[in-house]
């Protein structure tokens, strides 16, 4: 459990509430946050699909506001909506983003929030950018950070010029946050095996593709490491965390069903260079492929808000993300600390499939510890099992036919 070794006293009388749009119910992430500084005695709230998600059944949540919503809704609305969840509250409370569609929306509608809300004061065009595959590529060419090389096709005609000249396997991904609740192109990170595969796919996109085309870097030469961190104002990261993601869902292209903590001060050196460039501020959660071929580490994914796998990485005072936001927005210092080294995070409902698969292909991950210092599980916790149980009783059979959907389209793709 977390929380034995925490240096500091948190705000109680700020109240956090956890804000997600889209149906995804079964969000381990949401759940940790909730926990993390329900741990601490701070009031929680949050908006769920519904009373009965996981979330919704935590100890530590003082009130679950059930809203469903798709994340396609017009921004007014989700406005109005979010204010009116704060006036229930009744205090100002700390938000906290677990999609990209909140954290932009709260980015860009800062004036209408702040009287009921603190939030990191980020530049408002930034977050929606940072969750563009277009815009973040493009951010990385400016300031000189390494990424796969991309095409963002206009039109189907674009396409096939890409096709007559690309290196399969490529990958393809929803180009803009927001597009990907409206009209997903893919169901996500999707690879695509050759030509014929990719103009199949493209038939069925519309006259403009809302599409990455991204270069693929092969497993057997690269490893992919992860990065939280939550930055001040001065864009100074009051925490950094380093990890080596060991196993994810569907495997190689997926959440992440299990990591580890490791130091990894080259990898610190280069977020926070590449976040002080930007001027970003807030909470962080980076997705990088180290590529053994040249020995860069290639920048895949920013994602502006809290992490689902935020819970690996704890500092030795006891502070996350999550936490670190937390203290600082409420006007308290940040407590500095080493990570916790060796730490491991596992989903437990991702992990099992993740392990069978990753064994079969027999891939390897050099730099994750040969044993744990010290395991946080996604959903199990003595000390607040309703979400886990809550979790089976949703999951076992949708959960069941949806892993099997992905195993099935994996198998299909490693015989093409």
């Amino acid at each position: 459990m977390a929380g034995s070794g925490v240096l500091f006293r948190a705000d109680r009388d700020v109240p956090g509430l956890i804000v997600k749009f889209g149906n995804y119910p079964l969000h381990h992430g949401g759940v940790g946050a909730i926990r993390s500084l329900g741990r601490l005695g701070v009031p929680m709230y949050a908006i769920t699909e519904d009373r009965r998600t996981p979330a919704a059944h935590s100890r530590y949540l003082t009130r679950a506001f059930a809203w469903p919503t798709t994340g396609a809704e017009e921004p007014a609305a989700l406005v109005d909506g979010l204010l009116a969840v704060g006036r229930r509250i009744g205090r100002p409370a700390v938000l906290i983003p677990t999609d990209e569609e909140a954290a932009v929306l709260i980015a860009e509608h800062q004036k209408e929030l702040a009287d009921l809300f603190l939030f990191p004061p980020v530049a408002p065009e930034l977050p929606r950018r940072l969750a563009s595959k277009q815009g973040l590529h493009e951010l990385c060419v400016e300031h000189g950070v390494p990424s796969p090389a991309a095409a963002f096709p206009e039109t189907y005609a674009d396409v096939e010029d890409f096709a007559e000249h690309a290196l399969f396997p490529v990958v393809a991904k929803n180009r803009e946050a927001f597009v990907r609740r409206r009209n997903p192109a893919v169901a996500g990170t999707t690879r695509i095996e050759n030509r014929p595969h990719l103009l199949a796919l493209a038939r069925r996109w519309g006259e403009r593709p809302g599409v990455i085309l991204q270069e693929y870097l092969p497993r057997e030469h690269a490893e992919d490491w992860i990065v939280h961190a939550y930055f001040d104002e001065n864009c100074a990261p009051l925490a950094l965390f380093t990890g080596v993601k060991v196993r994810s869902w569907p495997p190689h292209a997926g959440m992440t069903a299990s990591a580890y903590v490791v130091d990894n001060p080259e990898l610190a050196a280069l977020a926070k260079q590449f976040v002080k460039r930007i001027g970003f501020t807030g909470i962080v959660d980076l997705d990088l492929r180290f590529d053994r071929r040249d020995g860069r580490y290639k920048l895949l994914d920013f994602n502006p808000r809290m992490g689902a796998q935020f819970r690996l990485f704890e500092s030795e005072a006891g502070v996350d993300v999550v936490r670190a936001q937390h203290l600082h927005l409420t006007g308290r210092r940040v407590p500095e600390g080493e990570q916790c080294a060796g730490r491991r995070y596992v989903v437990e409902n991702i992990d099992l499939p993740a392990l069978l698969a990753y064994r079969r292909s027999g891939y390897s991950t050099p730099h994750a510890p040969g044993r744990p210092a010290g395991t946080e599980l996604a959903w199990i916790a003595r000390d607040d099992p309703w979400p886990f149980l809550t979790m089976l009783a949703r999951f076992v059979r949708p959960g069941a036919r949806h892993l099997y959907r992905l195993w099935r389209s994996s198998r299909r793709a490693s015989a093409g």
